[in-house]
């Protein structure tokens, strides 16, 4: 499958350098070529001698080590990496890179590289949430870099939160999916709605929801991978914009109703992630409201129903459509399904561990509108976002419209 790719990985000074062993192991069963670069930490908790056994390459740690080969070792890996991996990214690596030091062999690397570089972070959850290294990962995403989320589990540490490496199947997936794309939906134009909508009280007050965007920037992310070509129209969300996606951001449920209308025409496949609100309040106050009392009373009107007016006016575009529900899951969907007129719904349970908003993974029930229904494990969203996408394929397949018109 990855032959003819090359990977370079650069594995840091963490306890989670055993597991990226496996990692280039299932690698070399892909047929790729791999090359391992390590910082001097990392051989402190992994030998170079098994990741040479492992990847059939010669191993790099010392940048000032008599050369193997006659060429610049660091210009030599960069220019033939298809993809930089490094993994555990730890905290040291990331804020090196954000500041632009270069002073071993794996940052000098990475500094060459002019290939995708991907960081698959893990360290403690206090390290990960830190406000400087999350401002690192920020101006790394915002240059280009590439970000495989943590988990969330038991650390080795003895605490338990958000910074485990991802286990190695997960990783070869996503570097397997960012080498050899799928190209099936090539010449398909697709529009995402993304994130919550705000719906103003006074001038510092809102109504909102938990929604982070993740899932619906993942799913338009995947589909220009996927060759497709893709147009976001997102509420306020705090996330990098994907790549090769066009993003127009709103605030308001009735903003997001008047961008969805204005180009709807334009696409064949209109995919409603975004958690709009249902209400909105009739008057907006011009100043903001005082405590006058132990209560205060708002009226509320109906928003715009996004979906359900795409429903109405889709003709034979596709629909996909998604509801968090608390209870009656199923149900719940299929009835939105029906009265949307949605060809697919994407459901899940958000009282379910590992699922709903601000989270990094998904579980979910992908429904179809003859009634069957898939039910999907817990996955990343990057990962939920693929398969949504493979149904989306299932259904372009049935030559409701041709690609490109």
């Amino acid at each position: 499958m990855l032959e003819g790719k090359t990977v370079v990985v650069g594995v840091c000074g963490g306890i989670a350098a055993y597991k990226v062993v496996e990692v280039v192991s299932k690698l070399r069963k892909l047929n790729a070529q791999v090359h391992v670069v390590m910082t001097k930490n990392a051989a402190e908790f992994v030998t170079p001698l098994t990741f040479q056994t492992i990847s059939h390459n010669l191993v790099v740690t010392d940048m000032f080590a008599e050369p193997k080969t006659w060429d610049i070792q660091h210009i030599s890996l960069a220019e033939k990496a298809d993809l930089l991996v490094v993994a555990p990214a730890t905290a040291n690596i990331i804020g090196k890179v954000a500041s632009g030091i270069a002073d071993d062999m794996l940052t000098t690397t990475i500094m060459a590289c002019t290939s995708p570089v991907m960081f698959v972070p893990a360290m403690n959850t206090a390290m990960y949430e830190n406000p400087v290294v999350q401002r690192n990962i920020e101006k790394l995403r915002e240059l280009g870099y590439i970000f495989l989320e943590p988990d969330t589990g038991s650390l080795a540490c003895g605490t338990a939160g958000k910074g485990r490496l991802p286990e190695p199947e997960a990783i070869v997936r996503d570097i397997v999916s960012r080498l050899v794309p799928k190209r099936d939906l090539d010449g398909i134009k697709i529009m995402v709605t993304a994130g919550p909508t705000r719906e103003a009280i006074d001038p510092v007050r809102y109504i909102s929801n938990h929604s982070s965007g993740k899932m619906g920037y993942a799913v338009a992310e995947a589909a220009g991978r996927r060759g497709a070509k893709v147009r976001m129209v997102s509420g306020p969300v705090s996330l990098p914009k994907p790549r090769g996606v066009e993003v127009t951001y709103v605030t308001s449920a009735e903003e997001m109703y008047r961008e969805v209308l204005k180009t709807y025409e334009e696409f064949q496949v209109l995919i409603m992630v975004a958690a709009v609100a249902d209400y909105r309040c009739v008057g907006i106050s011009s100043k903001k409201i005082k405590k006058t009392g132990e209560r205060l009373t708002l009226e509320m009107t109906r928003n715009p129903d996004i979906a359900g007016e795409m429903g109405r006016l889709k003709g034979n575009r596709i629909l996909v459509g998604f509801s968090a529900e608390t209870d009656e899951l199923i149900n719940n969907s299929k009835m939105k399904l029906e009265s949307k007129n949605l060809d697919m719904i994407v459901a899940n349970d958000v009282t379910q561990e590992g699922a709903g908003f601000e989270k990094d993974t998904n579980i979910v029930k992908i429904i179809h509108k003859d009634g069957s229904i898939r039910e999907l494990p817990k996955m990343s969203k990057n990962e939920v976002a693929e398969e949504i996408l493979d149904e989306v394929v299932k259904l372009v397949g049935t030559g409701r419209f041709t690609a490109g018109n």
